[in-house]
């Protein structure tokens, strides 16, 4: 077949898959933001770490621009609970997330709790979502990938974007359930073989060495998986959210112009 990126995306359905990278989530809403404008909607959304807090939100009804805006305010002080903060109170002890991070994590699922009730769309669990999501997760015990399709929405979240040395691996269904990335950084485990998708690649920048997959081969476009990477991305962290819309418009200008183009 020939014809552009969105072309093929438009032929036939296609799921929608978002990676794990520090801080990446900007990126992902610029992507999704360009293809609501491009009136391309998946038929289900994989996230891992980044990928998961884009895509959960996303696939349960938030539209990119809702999203943007939530961006648009977030400082570090939204999302910075220290673990040693607040030991014994009410909430600690129901919290699903551990203390074996930097951060509790109970800031960061108030504002996917705050962002899912301002939608009014009453979604709380995966199934309930307008488009199917699977978040995934590296479950401690077994040492293995996990992919939730069911269950509750926020701890899915969560856990997948529990980042090891930042956040504690949060309790699902009572098993400890840490980052995505550290088993499955593309997500690429809950896709069935030869499953029609579109990858959005963040681009590993650690100094420190990958935990799992392998970098070429993630970024290598199919006969059935078509892959967005983009190599200059602003890169945020916590002392850089200023950086955050630069690289959300600039991913989603890339985007939109990768779907207008026609590979050879």
């Amino acid at each position: 077949m020939t014809g552009t990126h969105a072309d093929w995306l438009a032929a036939e359905p296609f799921t929608l898959v978002l990676s794990a990278g520090f801080f990446g989530f900007y990126a992902h809403v610029g992507l999704v933001c360009a293809l609501e404008r491009a009136c391309l909607r998946p038929r289900r959304v994989v996230g891992s770490s980044a990928g998961a807090i884009c895509g959960g939100l996303w696939a349960s009804g938030i539209p990119g621009p809702d999203l943007v805006e939530l961006l648009r305010d977030l400082q570090r002080q939204d999302f910075w609970d220290p673990s040693w903060q607040d030991l014994r109170s009410a909430a600690a002890a129901r919290d699903p997330g551990t203390r074996l991070g930097l951060l509790q994590g109970r800031k960061l699922d108030a504002l996917l709790a705050n962002a899912l009730a301002a939608s009014g769309l009453g979604v709380e669990r995966i199934e309930q979502c307008e488009i199917p999501f699977a978040a995934i997760t590296h479950e401690l015990r077994s040492r293995r990938t996990h992919v939730h399709e069911r269950g509750l929405l926020r701890p899915a979240i969560r856990a997948s974007a529990a980042l090891p040395i930042m956040f504690g691996p949060v309790r699902i269904d009572g098993r400890l359930h840490a980052d995505g990335g550290i088993s499955d950084r593309p997500g690429f485990s809950a896709l069935a073989p030869n499953e029609r998708a579109l990858y959005h690649h963040l681009p590993h920048r650690s100094r420190w060495p990958r935990l799992s997959g392998d970098e070429a081969s993630e970024r290598t476009s199919s006969p059935t998986r078509k892959v967005i990477t983009i190599d200059d991305l602003p890169r945020v962290h916590p002392a850089a959210l200023h950086r955050g819309l630069a690289a959300l418009t600039h991913a989603r200008d890339h985007t939109l112009r990768w779907l207008s183009f026609t590979p050879t």
